[in-house]
C-alpha cells in the first residue's frame, strides 16, 4: 500500500533545507508574559524495573486531585529542559528527538489539580512554569472531541501534546513526519513511567476529532495541531 511509504526511511535524500539555506531556526518554543512557576518536587523513587513491570494503560481515576509538585514532576519527566546551548536555540530534554528538534508543545486541559483554576494551560519549558490559555470547564468538549471516551473527562487533568512542524521540517524537510510520529511517542512513554511511579494512572488517546481538538486548543491545525493526548489521574 502506498501509504506505509510512511513507515520506510529516505533520510539519504534530505536535502536543500531551510537550515542549509541559513534560514534562521524557529523558536523551541512560545514564550509568555505571565508565567505560573511550577514548584520543585522530590517524587518517581521507584525502582525502575517495578515501574515498567507495572505500566499499563488505565481508563479509570479516583476524584483525588493531582498535586501541583505531581504535575510539575510529569511535566518534566516528559519534556523538562536538562540543558541548552547556543542561546537557548539548541535544547536538550528528558526525551529524545531527531536532530534535537523537539517538536511540540504541552497543553494541559486541567480538571482537579491542586491550586489550578479549570482551563487550558501551555507548558513553558524553559521558565518550567505554565502560561493560562484560556479559563473554564472544558470537559464535556474534550470528552466530545474524543468521541464521547468519557474517561478522558474524568481525569485531573489531560496532556494535549501540539506538532509544531516547521521545528523539525527545518532541518530534515520531508523526512520530518516520521520522526515527529516517532518523537510523540518517546514523550508519552515518559509520562506512562512518571505517572507509574507516583501511582497515578494513564492512557495515551488517538482516537479524537481532529478540528475539534484543534479548536478547544486554539491551534490553526496547520502550522500547529493536537497529534496525541492522555489524561492523568489519581488511581486506588
Amino acid at each position: 500500500m502506498k501509504s506505509r511509504e510512511f513507515l520506510k526511511s529516505n533520510w539519504r535524500q534530505i536535502k536543500n533545507t531551510d537550515r542549509e539555506k541559513g534560514i534562521e531556526k524557529p523558536e523551541i518554543e512560545k514564550d509568555c508574559e505571565k508565567v505560573i512557576k511550577l514548584p520543585e518536587f522530590n517524587l518517581g523513587s521507584k525502582p525502575l524495573r517495578e515501574v515498567i513491570e507495572e505500566r499499563k494503560s488505565i481508563r479509570k481515576y479516583t476524584d483525588t486531585p493531582l498535586s501541583l509538585q505531581e504535575l510539575s514532576f510529569l511535566l518534566w519527566a516528559t519534556q523538562g529542559v536538562r540543558k541548552y546551548i547556543q542561546d537557548k536555540k539548541v535544547v536538550f530534554r528528558t526525551v529524545p528527538s531527531a536532530g534535537a528538534t523537539h517538536p511540540f508543545d504541552t497543553y494541559l486541559v486541567v480538571f482537579n489539580v491542586e491550586g489550578l483554576e479549570k482551563g487550558i494551560y501551555r507548558y513553558v519549558s524553559l521558565k518550567h512554569g505554565l502560561c493560562k490559555v484560556k479559563p473554564g470547564d472544558f470537559k464535556d468538549k474534550i470528552i466530545d472531541a474524543t468521541l464521547g471516551q468519557q474517561f478522558v473527562g474524568n481525569s485531573a487533568v489531560v496532556f494535549v501534546w501540539v506538532a509544531v512542524p516547521y521545528r523539525t521540517e527545518w532541518k530534515y524537510t520531508a523526512e520530518s513526519y516520521k520522526a515527529i510520529a516517532i518523537d510523540v511517542g518517546h514523550v508519552c512513554q515518559n509520562l506512562y513511567l512518571a505517572a507509574t511511579s507516583i501511582d497515578c494512572g494513564t492512557c495515551a488517546v488517538a482516537a479524537y476529532d481532529q478540528e475539534k481538538m484543534d479548536n478547544l486548543i486554539g491551534v490553526d491545525g496547520d502550522n500547529e495541531m493536537v497529534i496525541y493526548l492522555a489524561p492523568v489521574g489519581k488511581i486506588v
